[in-house]
């Protein structure tokens, strides 16, 4: 039974071209494969009905409140939460997907020294959440599609930034979508669904988490593009939350809440596809508290951690290196150039303001191959315990 009439997915035979795959094919396999295939029919949602379980609707404003509550805390702190919050949202994201690289490893990558393709990655989510941020407008295709490009531009460009034009599927083989887990809807309803979508965002008559939640379910069932649909659609959840008036300085880490028991998130989706979306509002509600009980940790750690710093500096008032405190709370591994181009400095006063953070024990040097660089190591420290904490589970609910 549906929740307040919101459809279930309905399904169609397709037929599975097996030539790019009949080199890799045993007999029993080409005719398995030469059958038909059942892909998901996606409804079209802009204007259906939803009706929330009254404890789902209880669960939904109390998640909303925390929401209003936690970006305020943060917008109201010394410390530029907002920038640490999204790096550790892109790296809970990723590790949903099985992603996963330290704090240390992201910052060499923003910096392009890494050669960790895991750390590139979450990088990369960092950017794409921030050009979802940077939509203040509502979801369009063109939001969906530029946080997409970020987020793939440079591990997989060909498909960055563009919506599929083939068949993709969860599970089963690599070589046909043949008893999958899920079989996305073929590429020809890609656009047409996506406008739709487009237009499930524009309403104003739904509770704004739950609102989120629907826009998010509906994206990951159309699966729009070849690979990252997960990331770009958690993404996405921030640009809703914005736009909904929710958040206005910080992103809640709502991944971070949703890696606690990840496969209560994917059972949450298969049954907002068999036409039950109170699995997927509650979900989104329940990684709401959490999420922001960890980012509070993370942001206590990190407001200490500079009142620390401000009482270990020891330069006069007006010097460079009280603003390097501050950027490196921001962006935890730097070289001189980049403290030269952050600060407005030349270089020899770039490393006048390194040498202070260094002798306050702010900083820590190392090298990168041949470049020379240094980090924040507590920053750090707290961002890697911030994603320990996220990939504890939690106790069933």
């Amino acid at each position: 039974m549906t929740d307040g009439g919101w459809p279930a997915l309905a399904y169609e035979d397709r037929d599975w071209d097996i030539s790019a795959a009949e080199g890799h094919l045993d007999a029993f396999q080409r005719r398995r494969f030469a059958r038909p295939y059942r892909a998901a029919v996606v409804p079209h949602v802009a204007r259906s009905t939803y009706t929330a379980d009254p404890s789902t609707a209880e669960l939904e404003a109390a998640a909303t409140a925390e929401i209003v509550r936690f970006d305020a805390e943060m917008a109201a702190l010394p410390t530029p939460m907002p920038a640490i919050l999204l790096r550790t949202e892109s790296a809970s994201s990723s590790r949903i997907e099985n992603l996963t690289a330290g704090a240390r490893a992201v910052a060499l990558a923003e910096l392009d020294v890494s050669s960790s393709r895991n750390a590139r990655l979450v990088a990369a989510g960092t950017r794409a959440m921030r050009a979802a941020l940077a939509d203040l407008d509502d979801v369009s295709a063109t939001t969906i599609l530029t946080a997409h490009r970020h987020l793939l531009e440079e591990d997989d460009p060909e498909i960055a930034g563009r919506f599929r034009t083939t068949q993709v599927w969860i599970g089963a083989s690599s070589l046909s979508p043949h008893d999958a887990d899920y079989v996305a809807p073929h590429a020809e309803h890609v656009p047409a669904l996506v406008a739709d979508l487009v237009g499930l965002a524009a309403r104003r008559d739904l509770a704004p988490l739950a609102h989120t939640a629907l826009v998010h379910a509906q994206l990951e069932t159309i699966h729009p593009f070849e690979d990252g649909n997960g990331r770009t659609g958690r993404a996405l959840v921030h640009t809703m939350l914005r736009a909904r008036g929710l958040v206005r300085r910080a992103s809640v880490p709502v991944s971070a809440g949703l890696l606690h028991d990840t496969v209560a998130y994917f059972d949450a989706l298969d049954e907002y596809r068999q036409g039950r979306p109170d699995a997927i509002v509650a979900a989104l509600s329940h990684a709401t508290f959490g999420a922001a009980a960890n980012g509070r940790v993370l942001a206590r750690e990190i407001t200490e951690m500079r009142e620390a710093w401000r009482d270990a500096l020891r330069v006069r008032a007006d010097a460079a290196a009280w603003r390097l405190l501050d950027h490196v709370v921001e962006h935890p591994v730097v070289d001189a150039a980049l403290v030269a181009s952050a600060l407005g400095v030349t270089d020899r006063g770039a490393r006048n303001a390194i040498d202070a953070l260094e002798e306050a024990g702010i900083l820590t040097r190392f090298s990168a191959g041949r470049r020379r660089m240094w980090q924040a190591a507590a920053v750090l420290t707290a961002m890697d315990d911030f994603a320990r904490r996220a990939g504890r589970r939690s106790a069933p609910r």
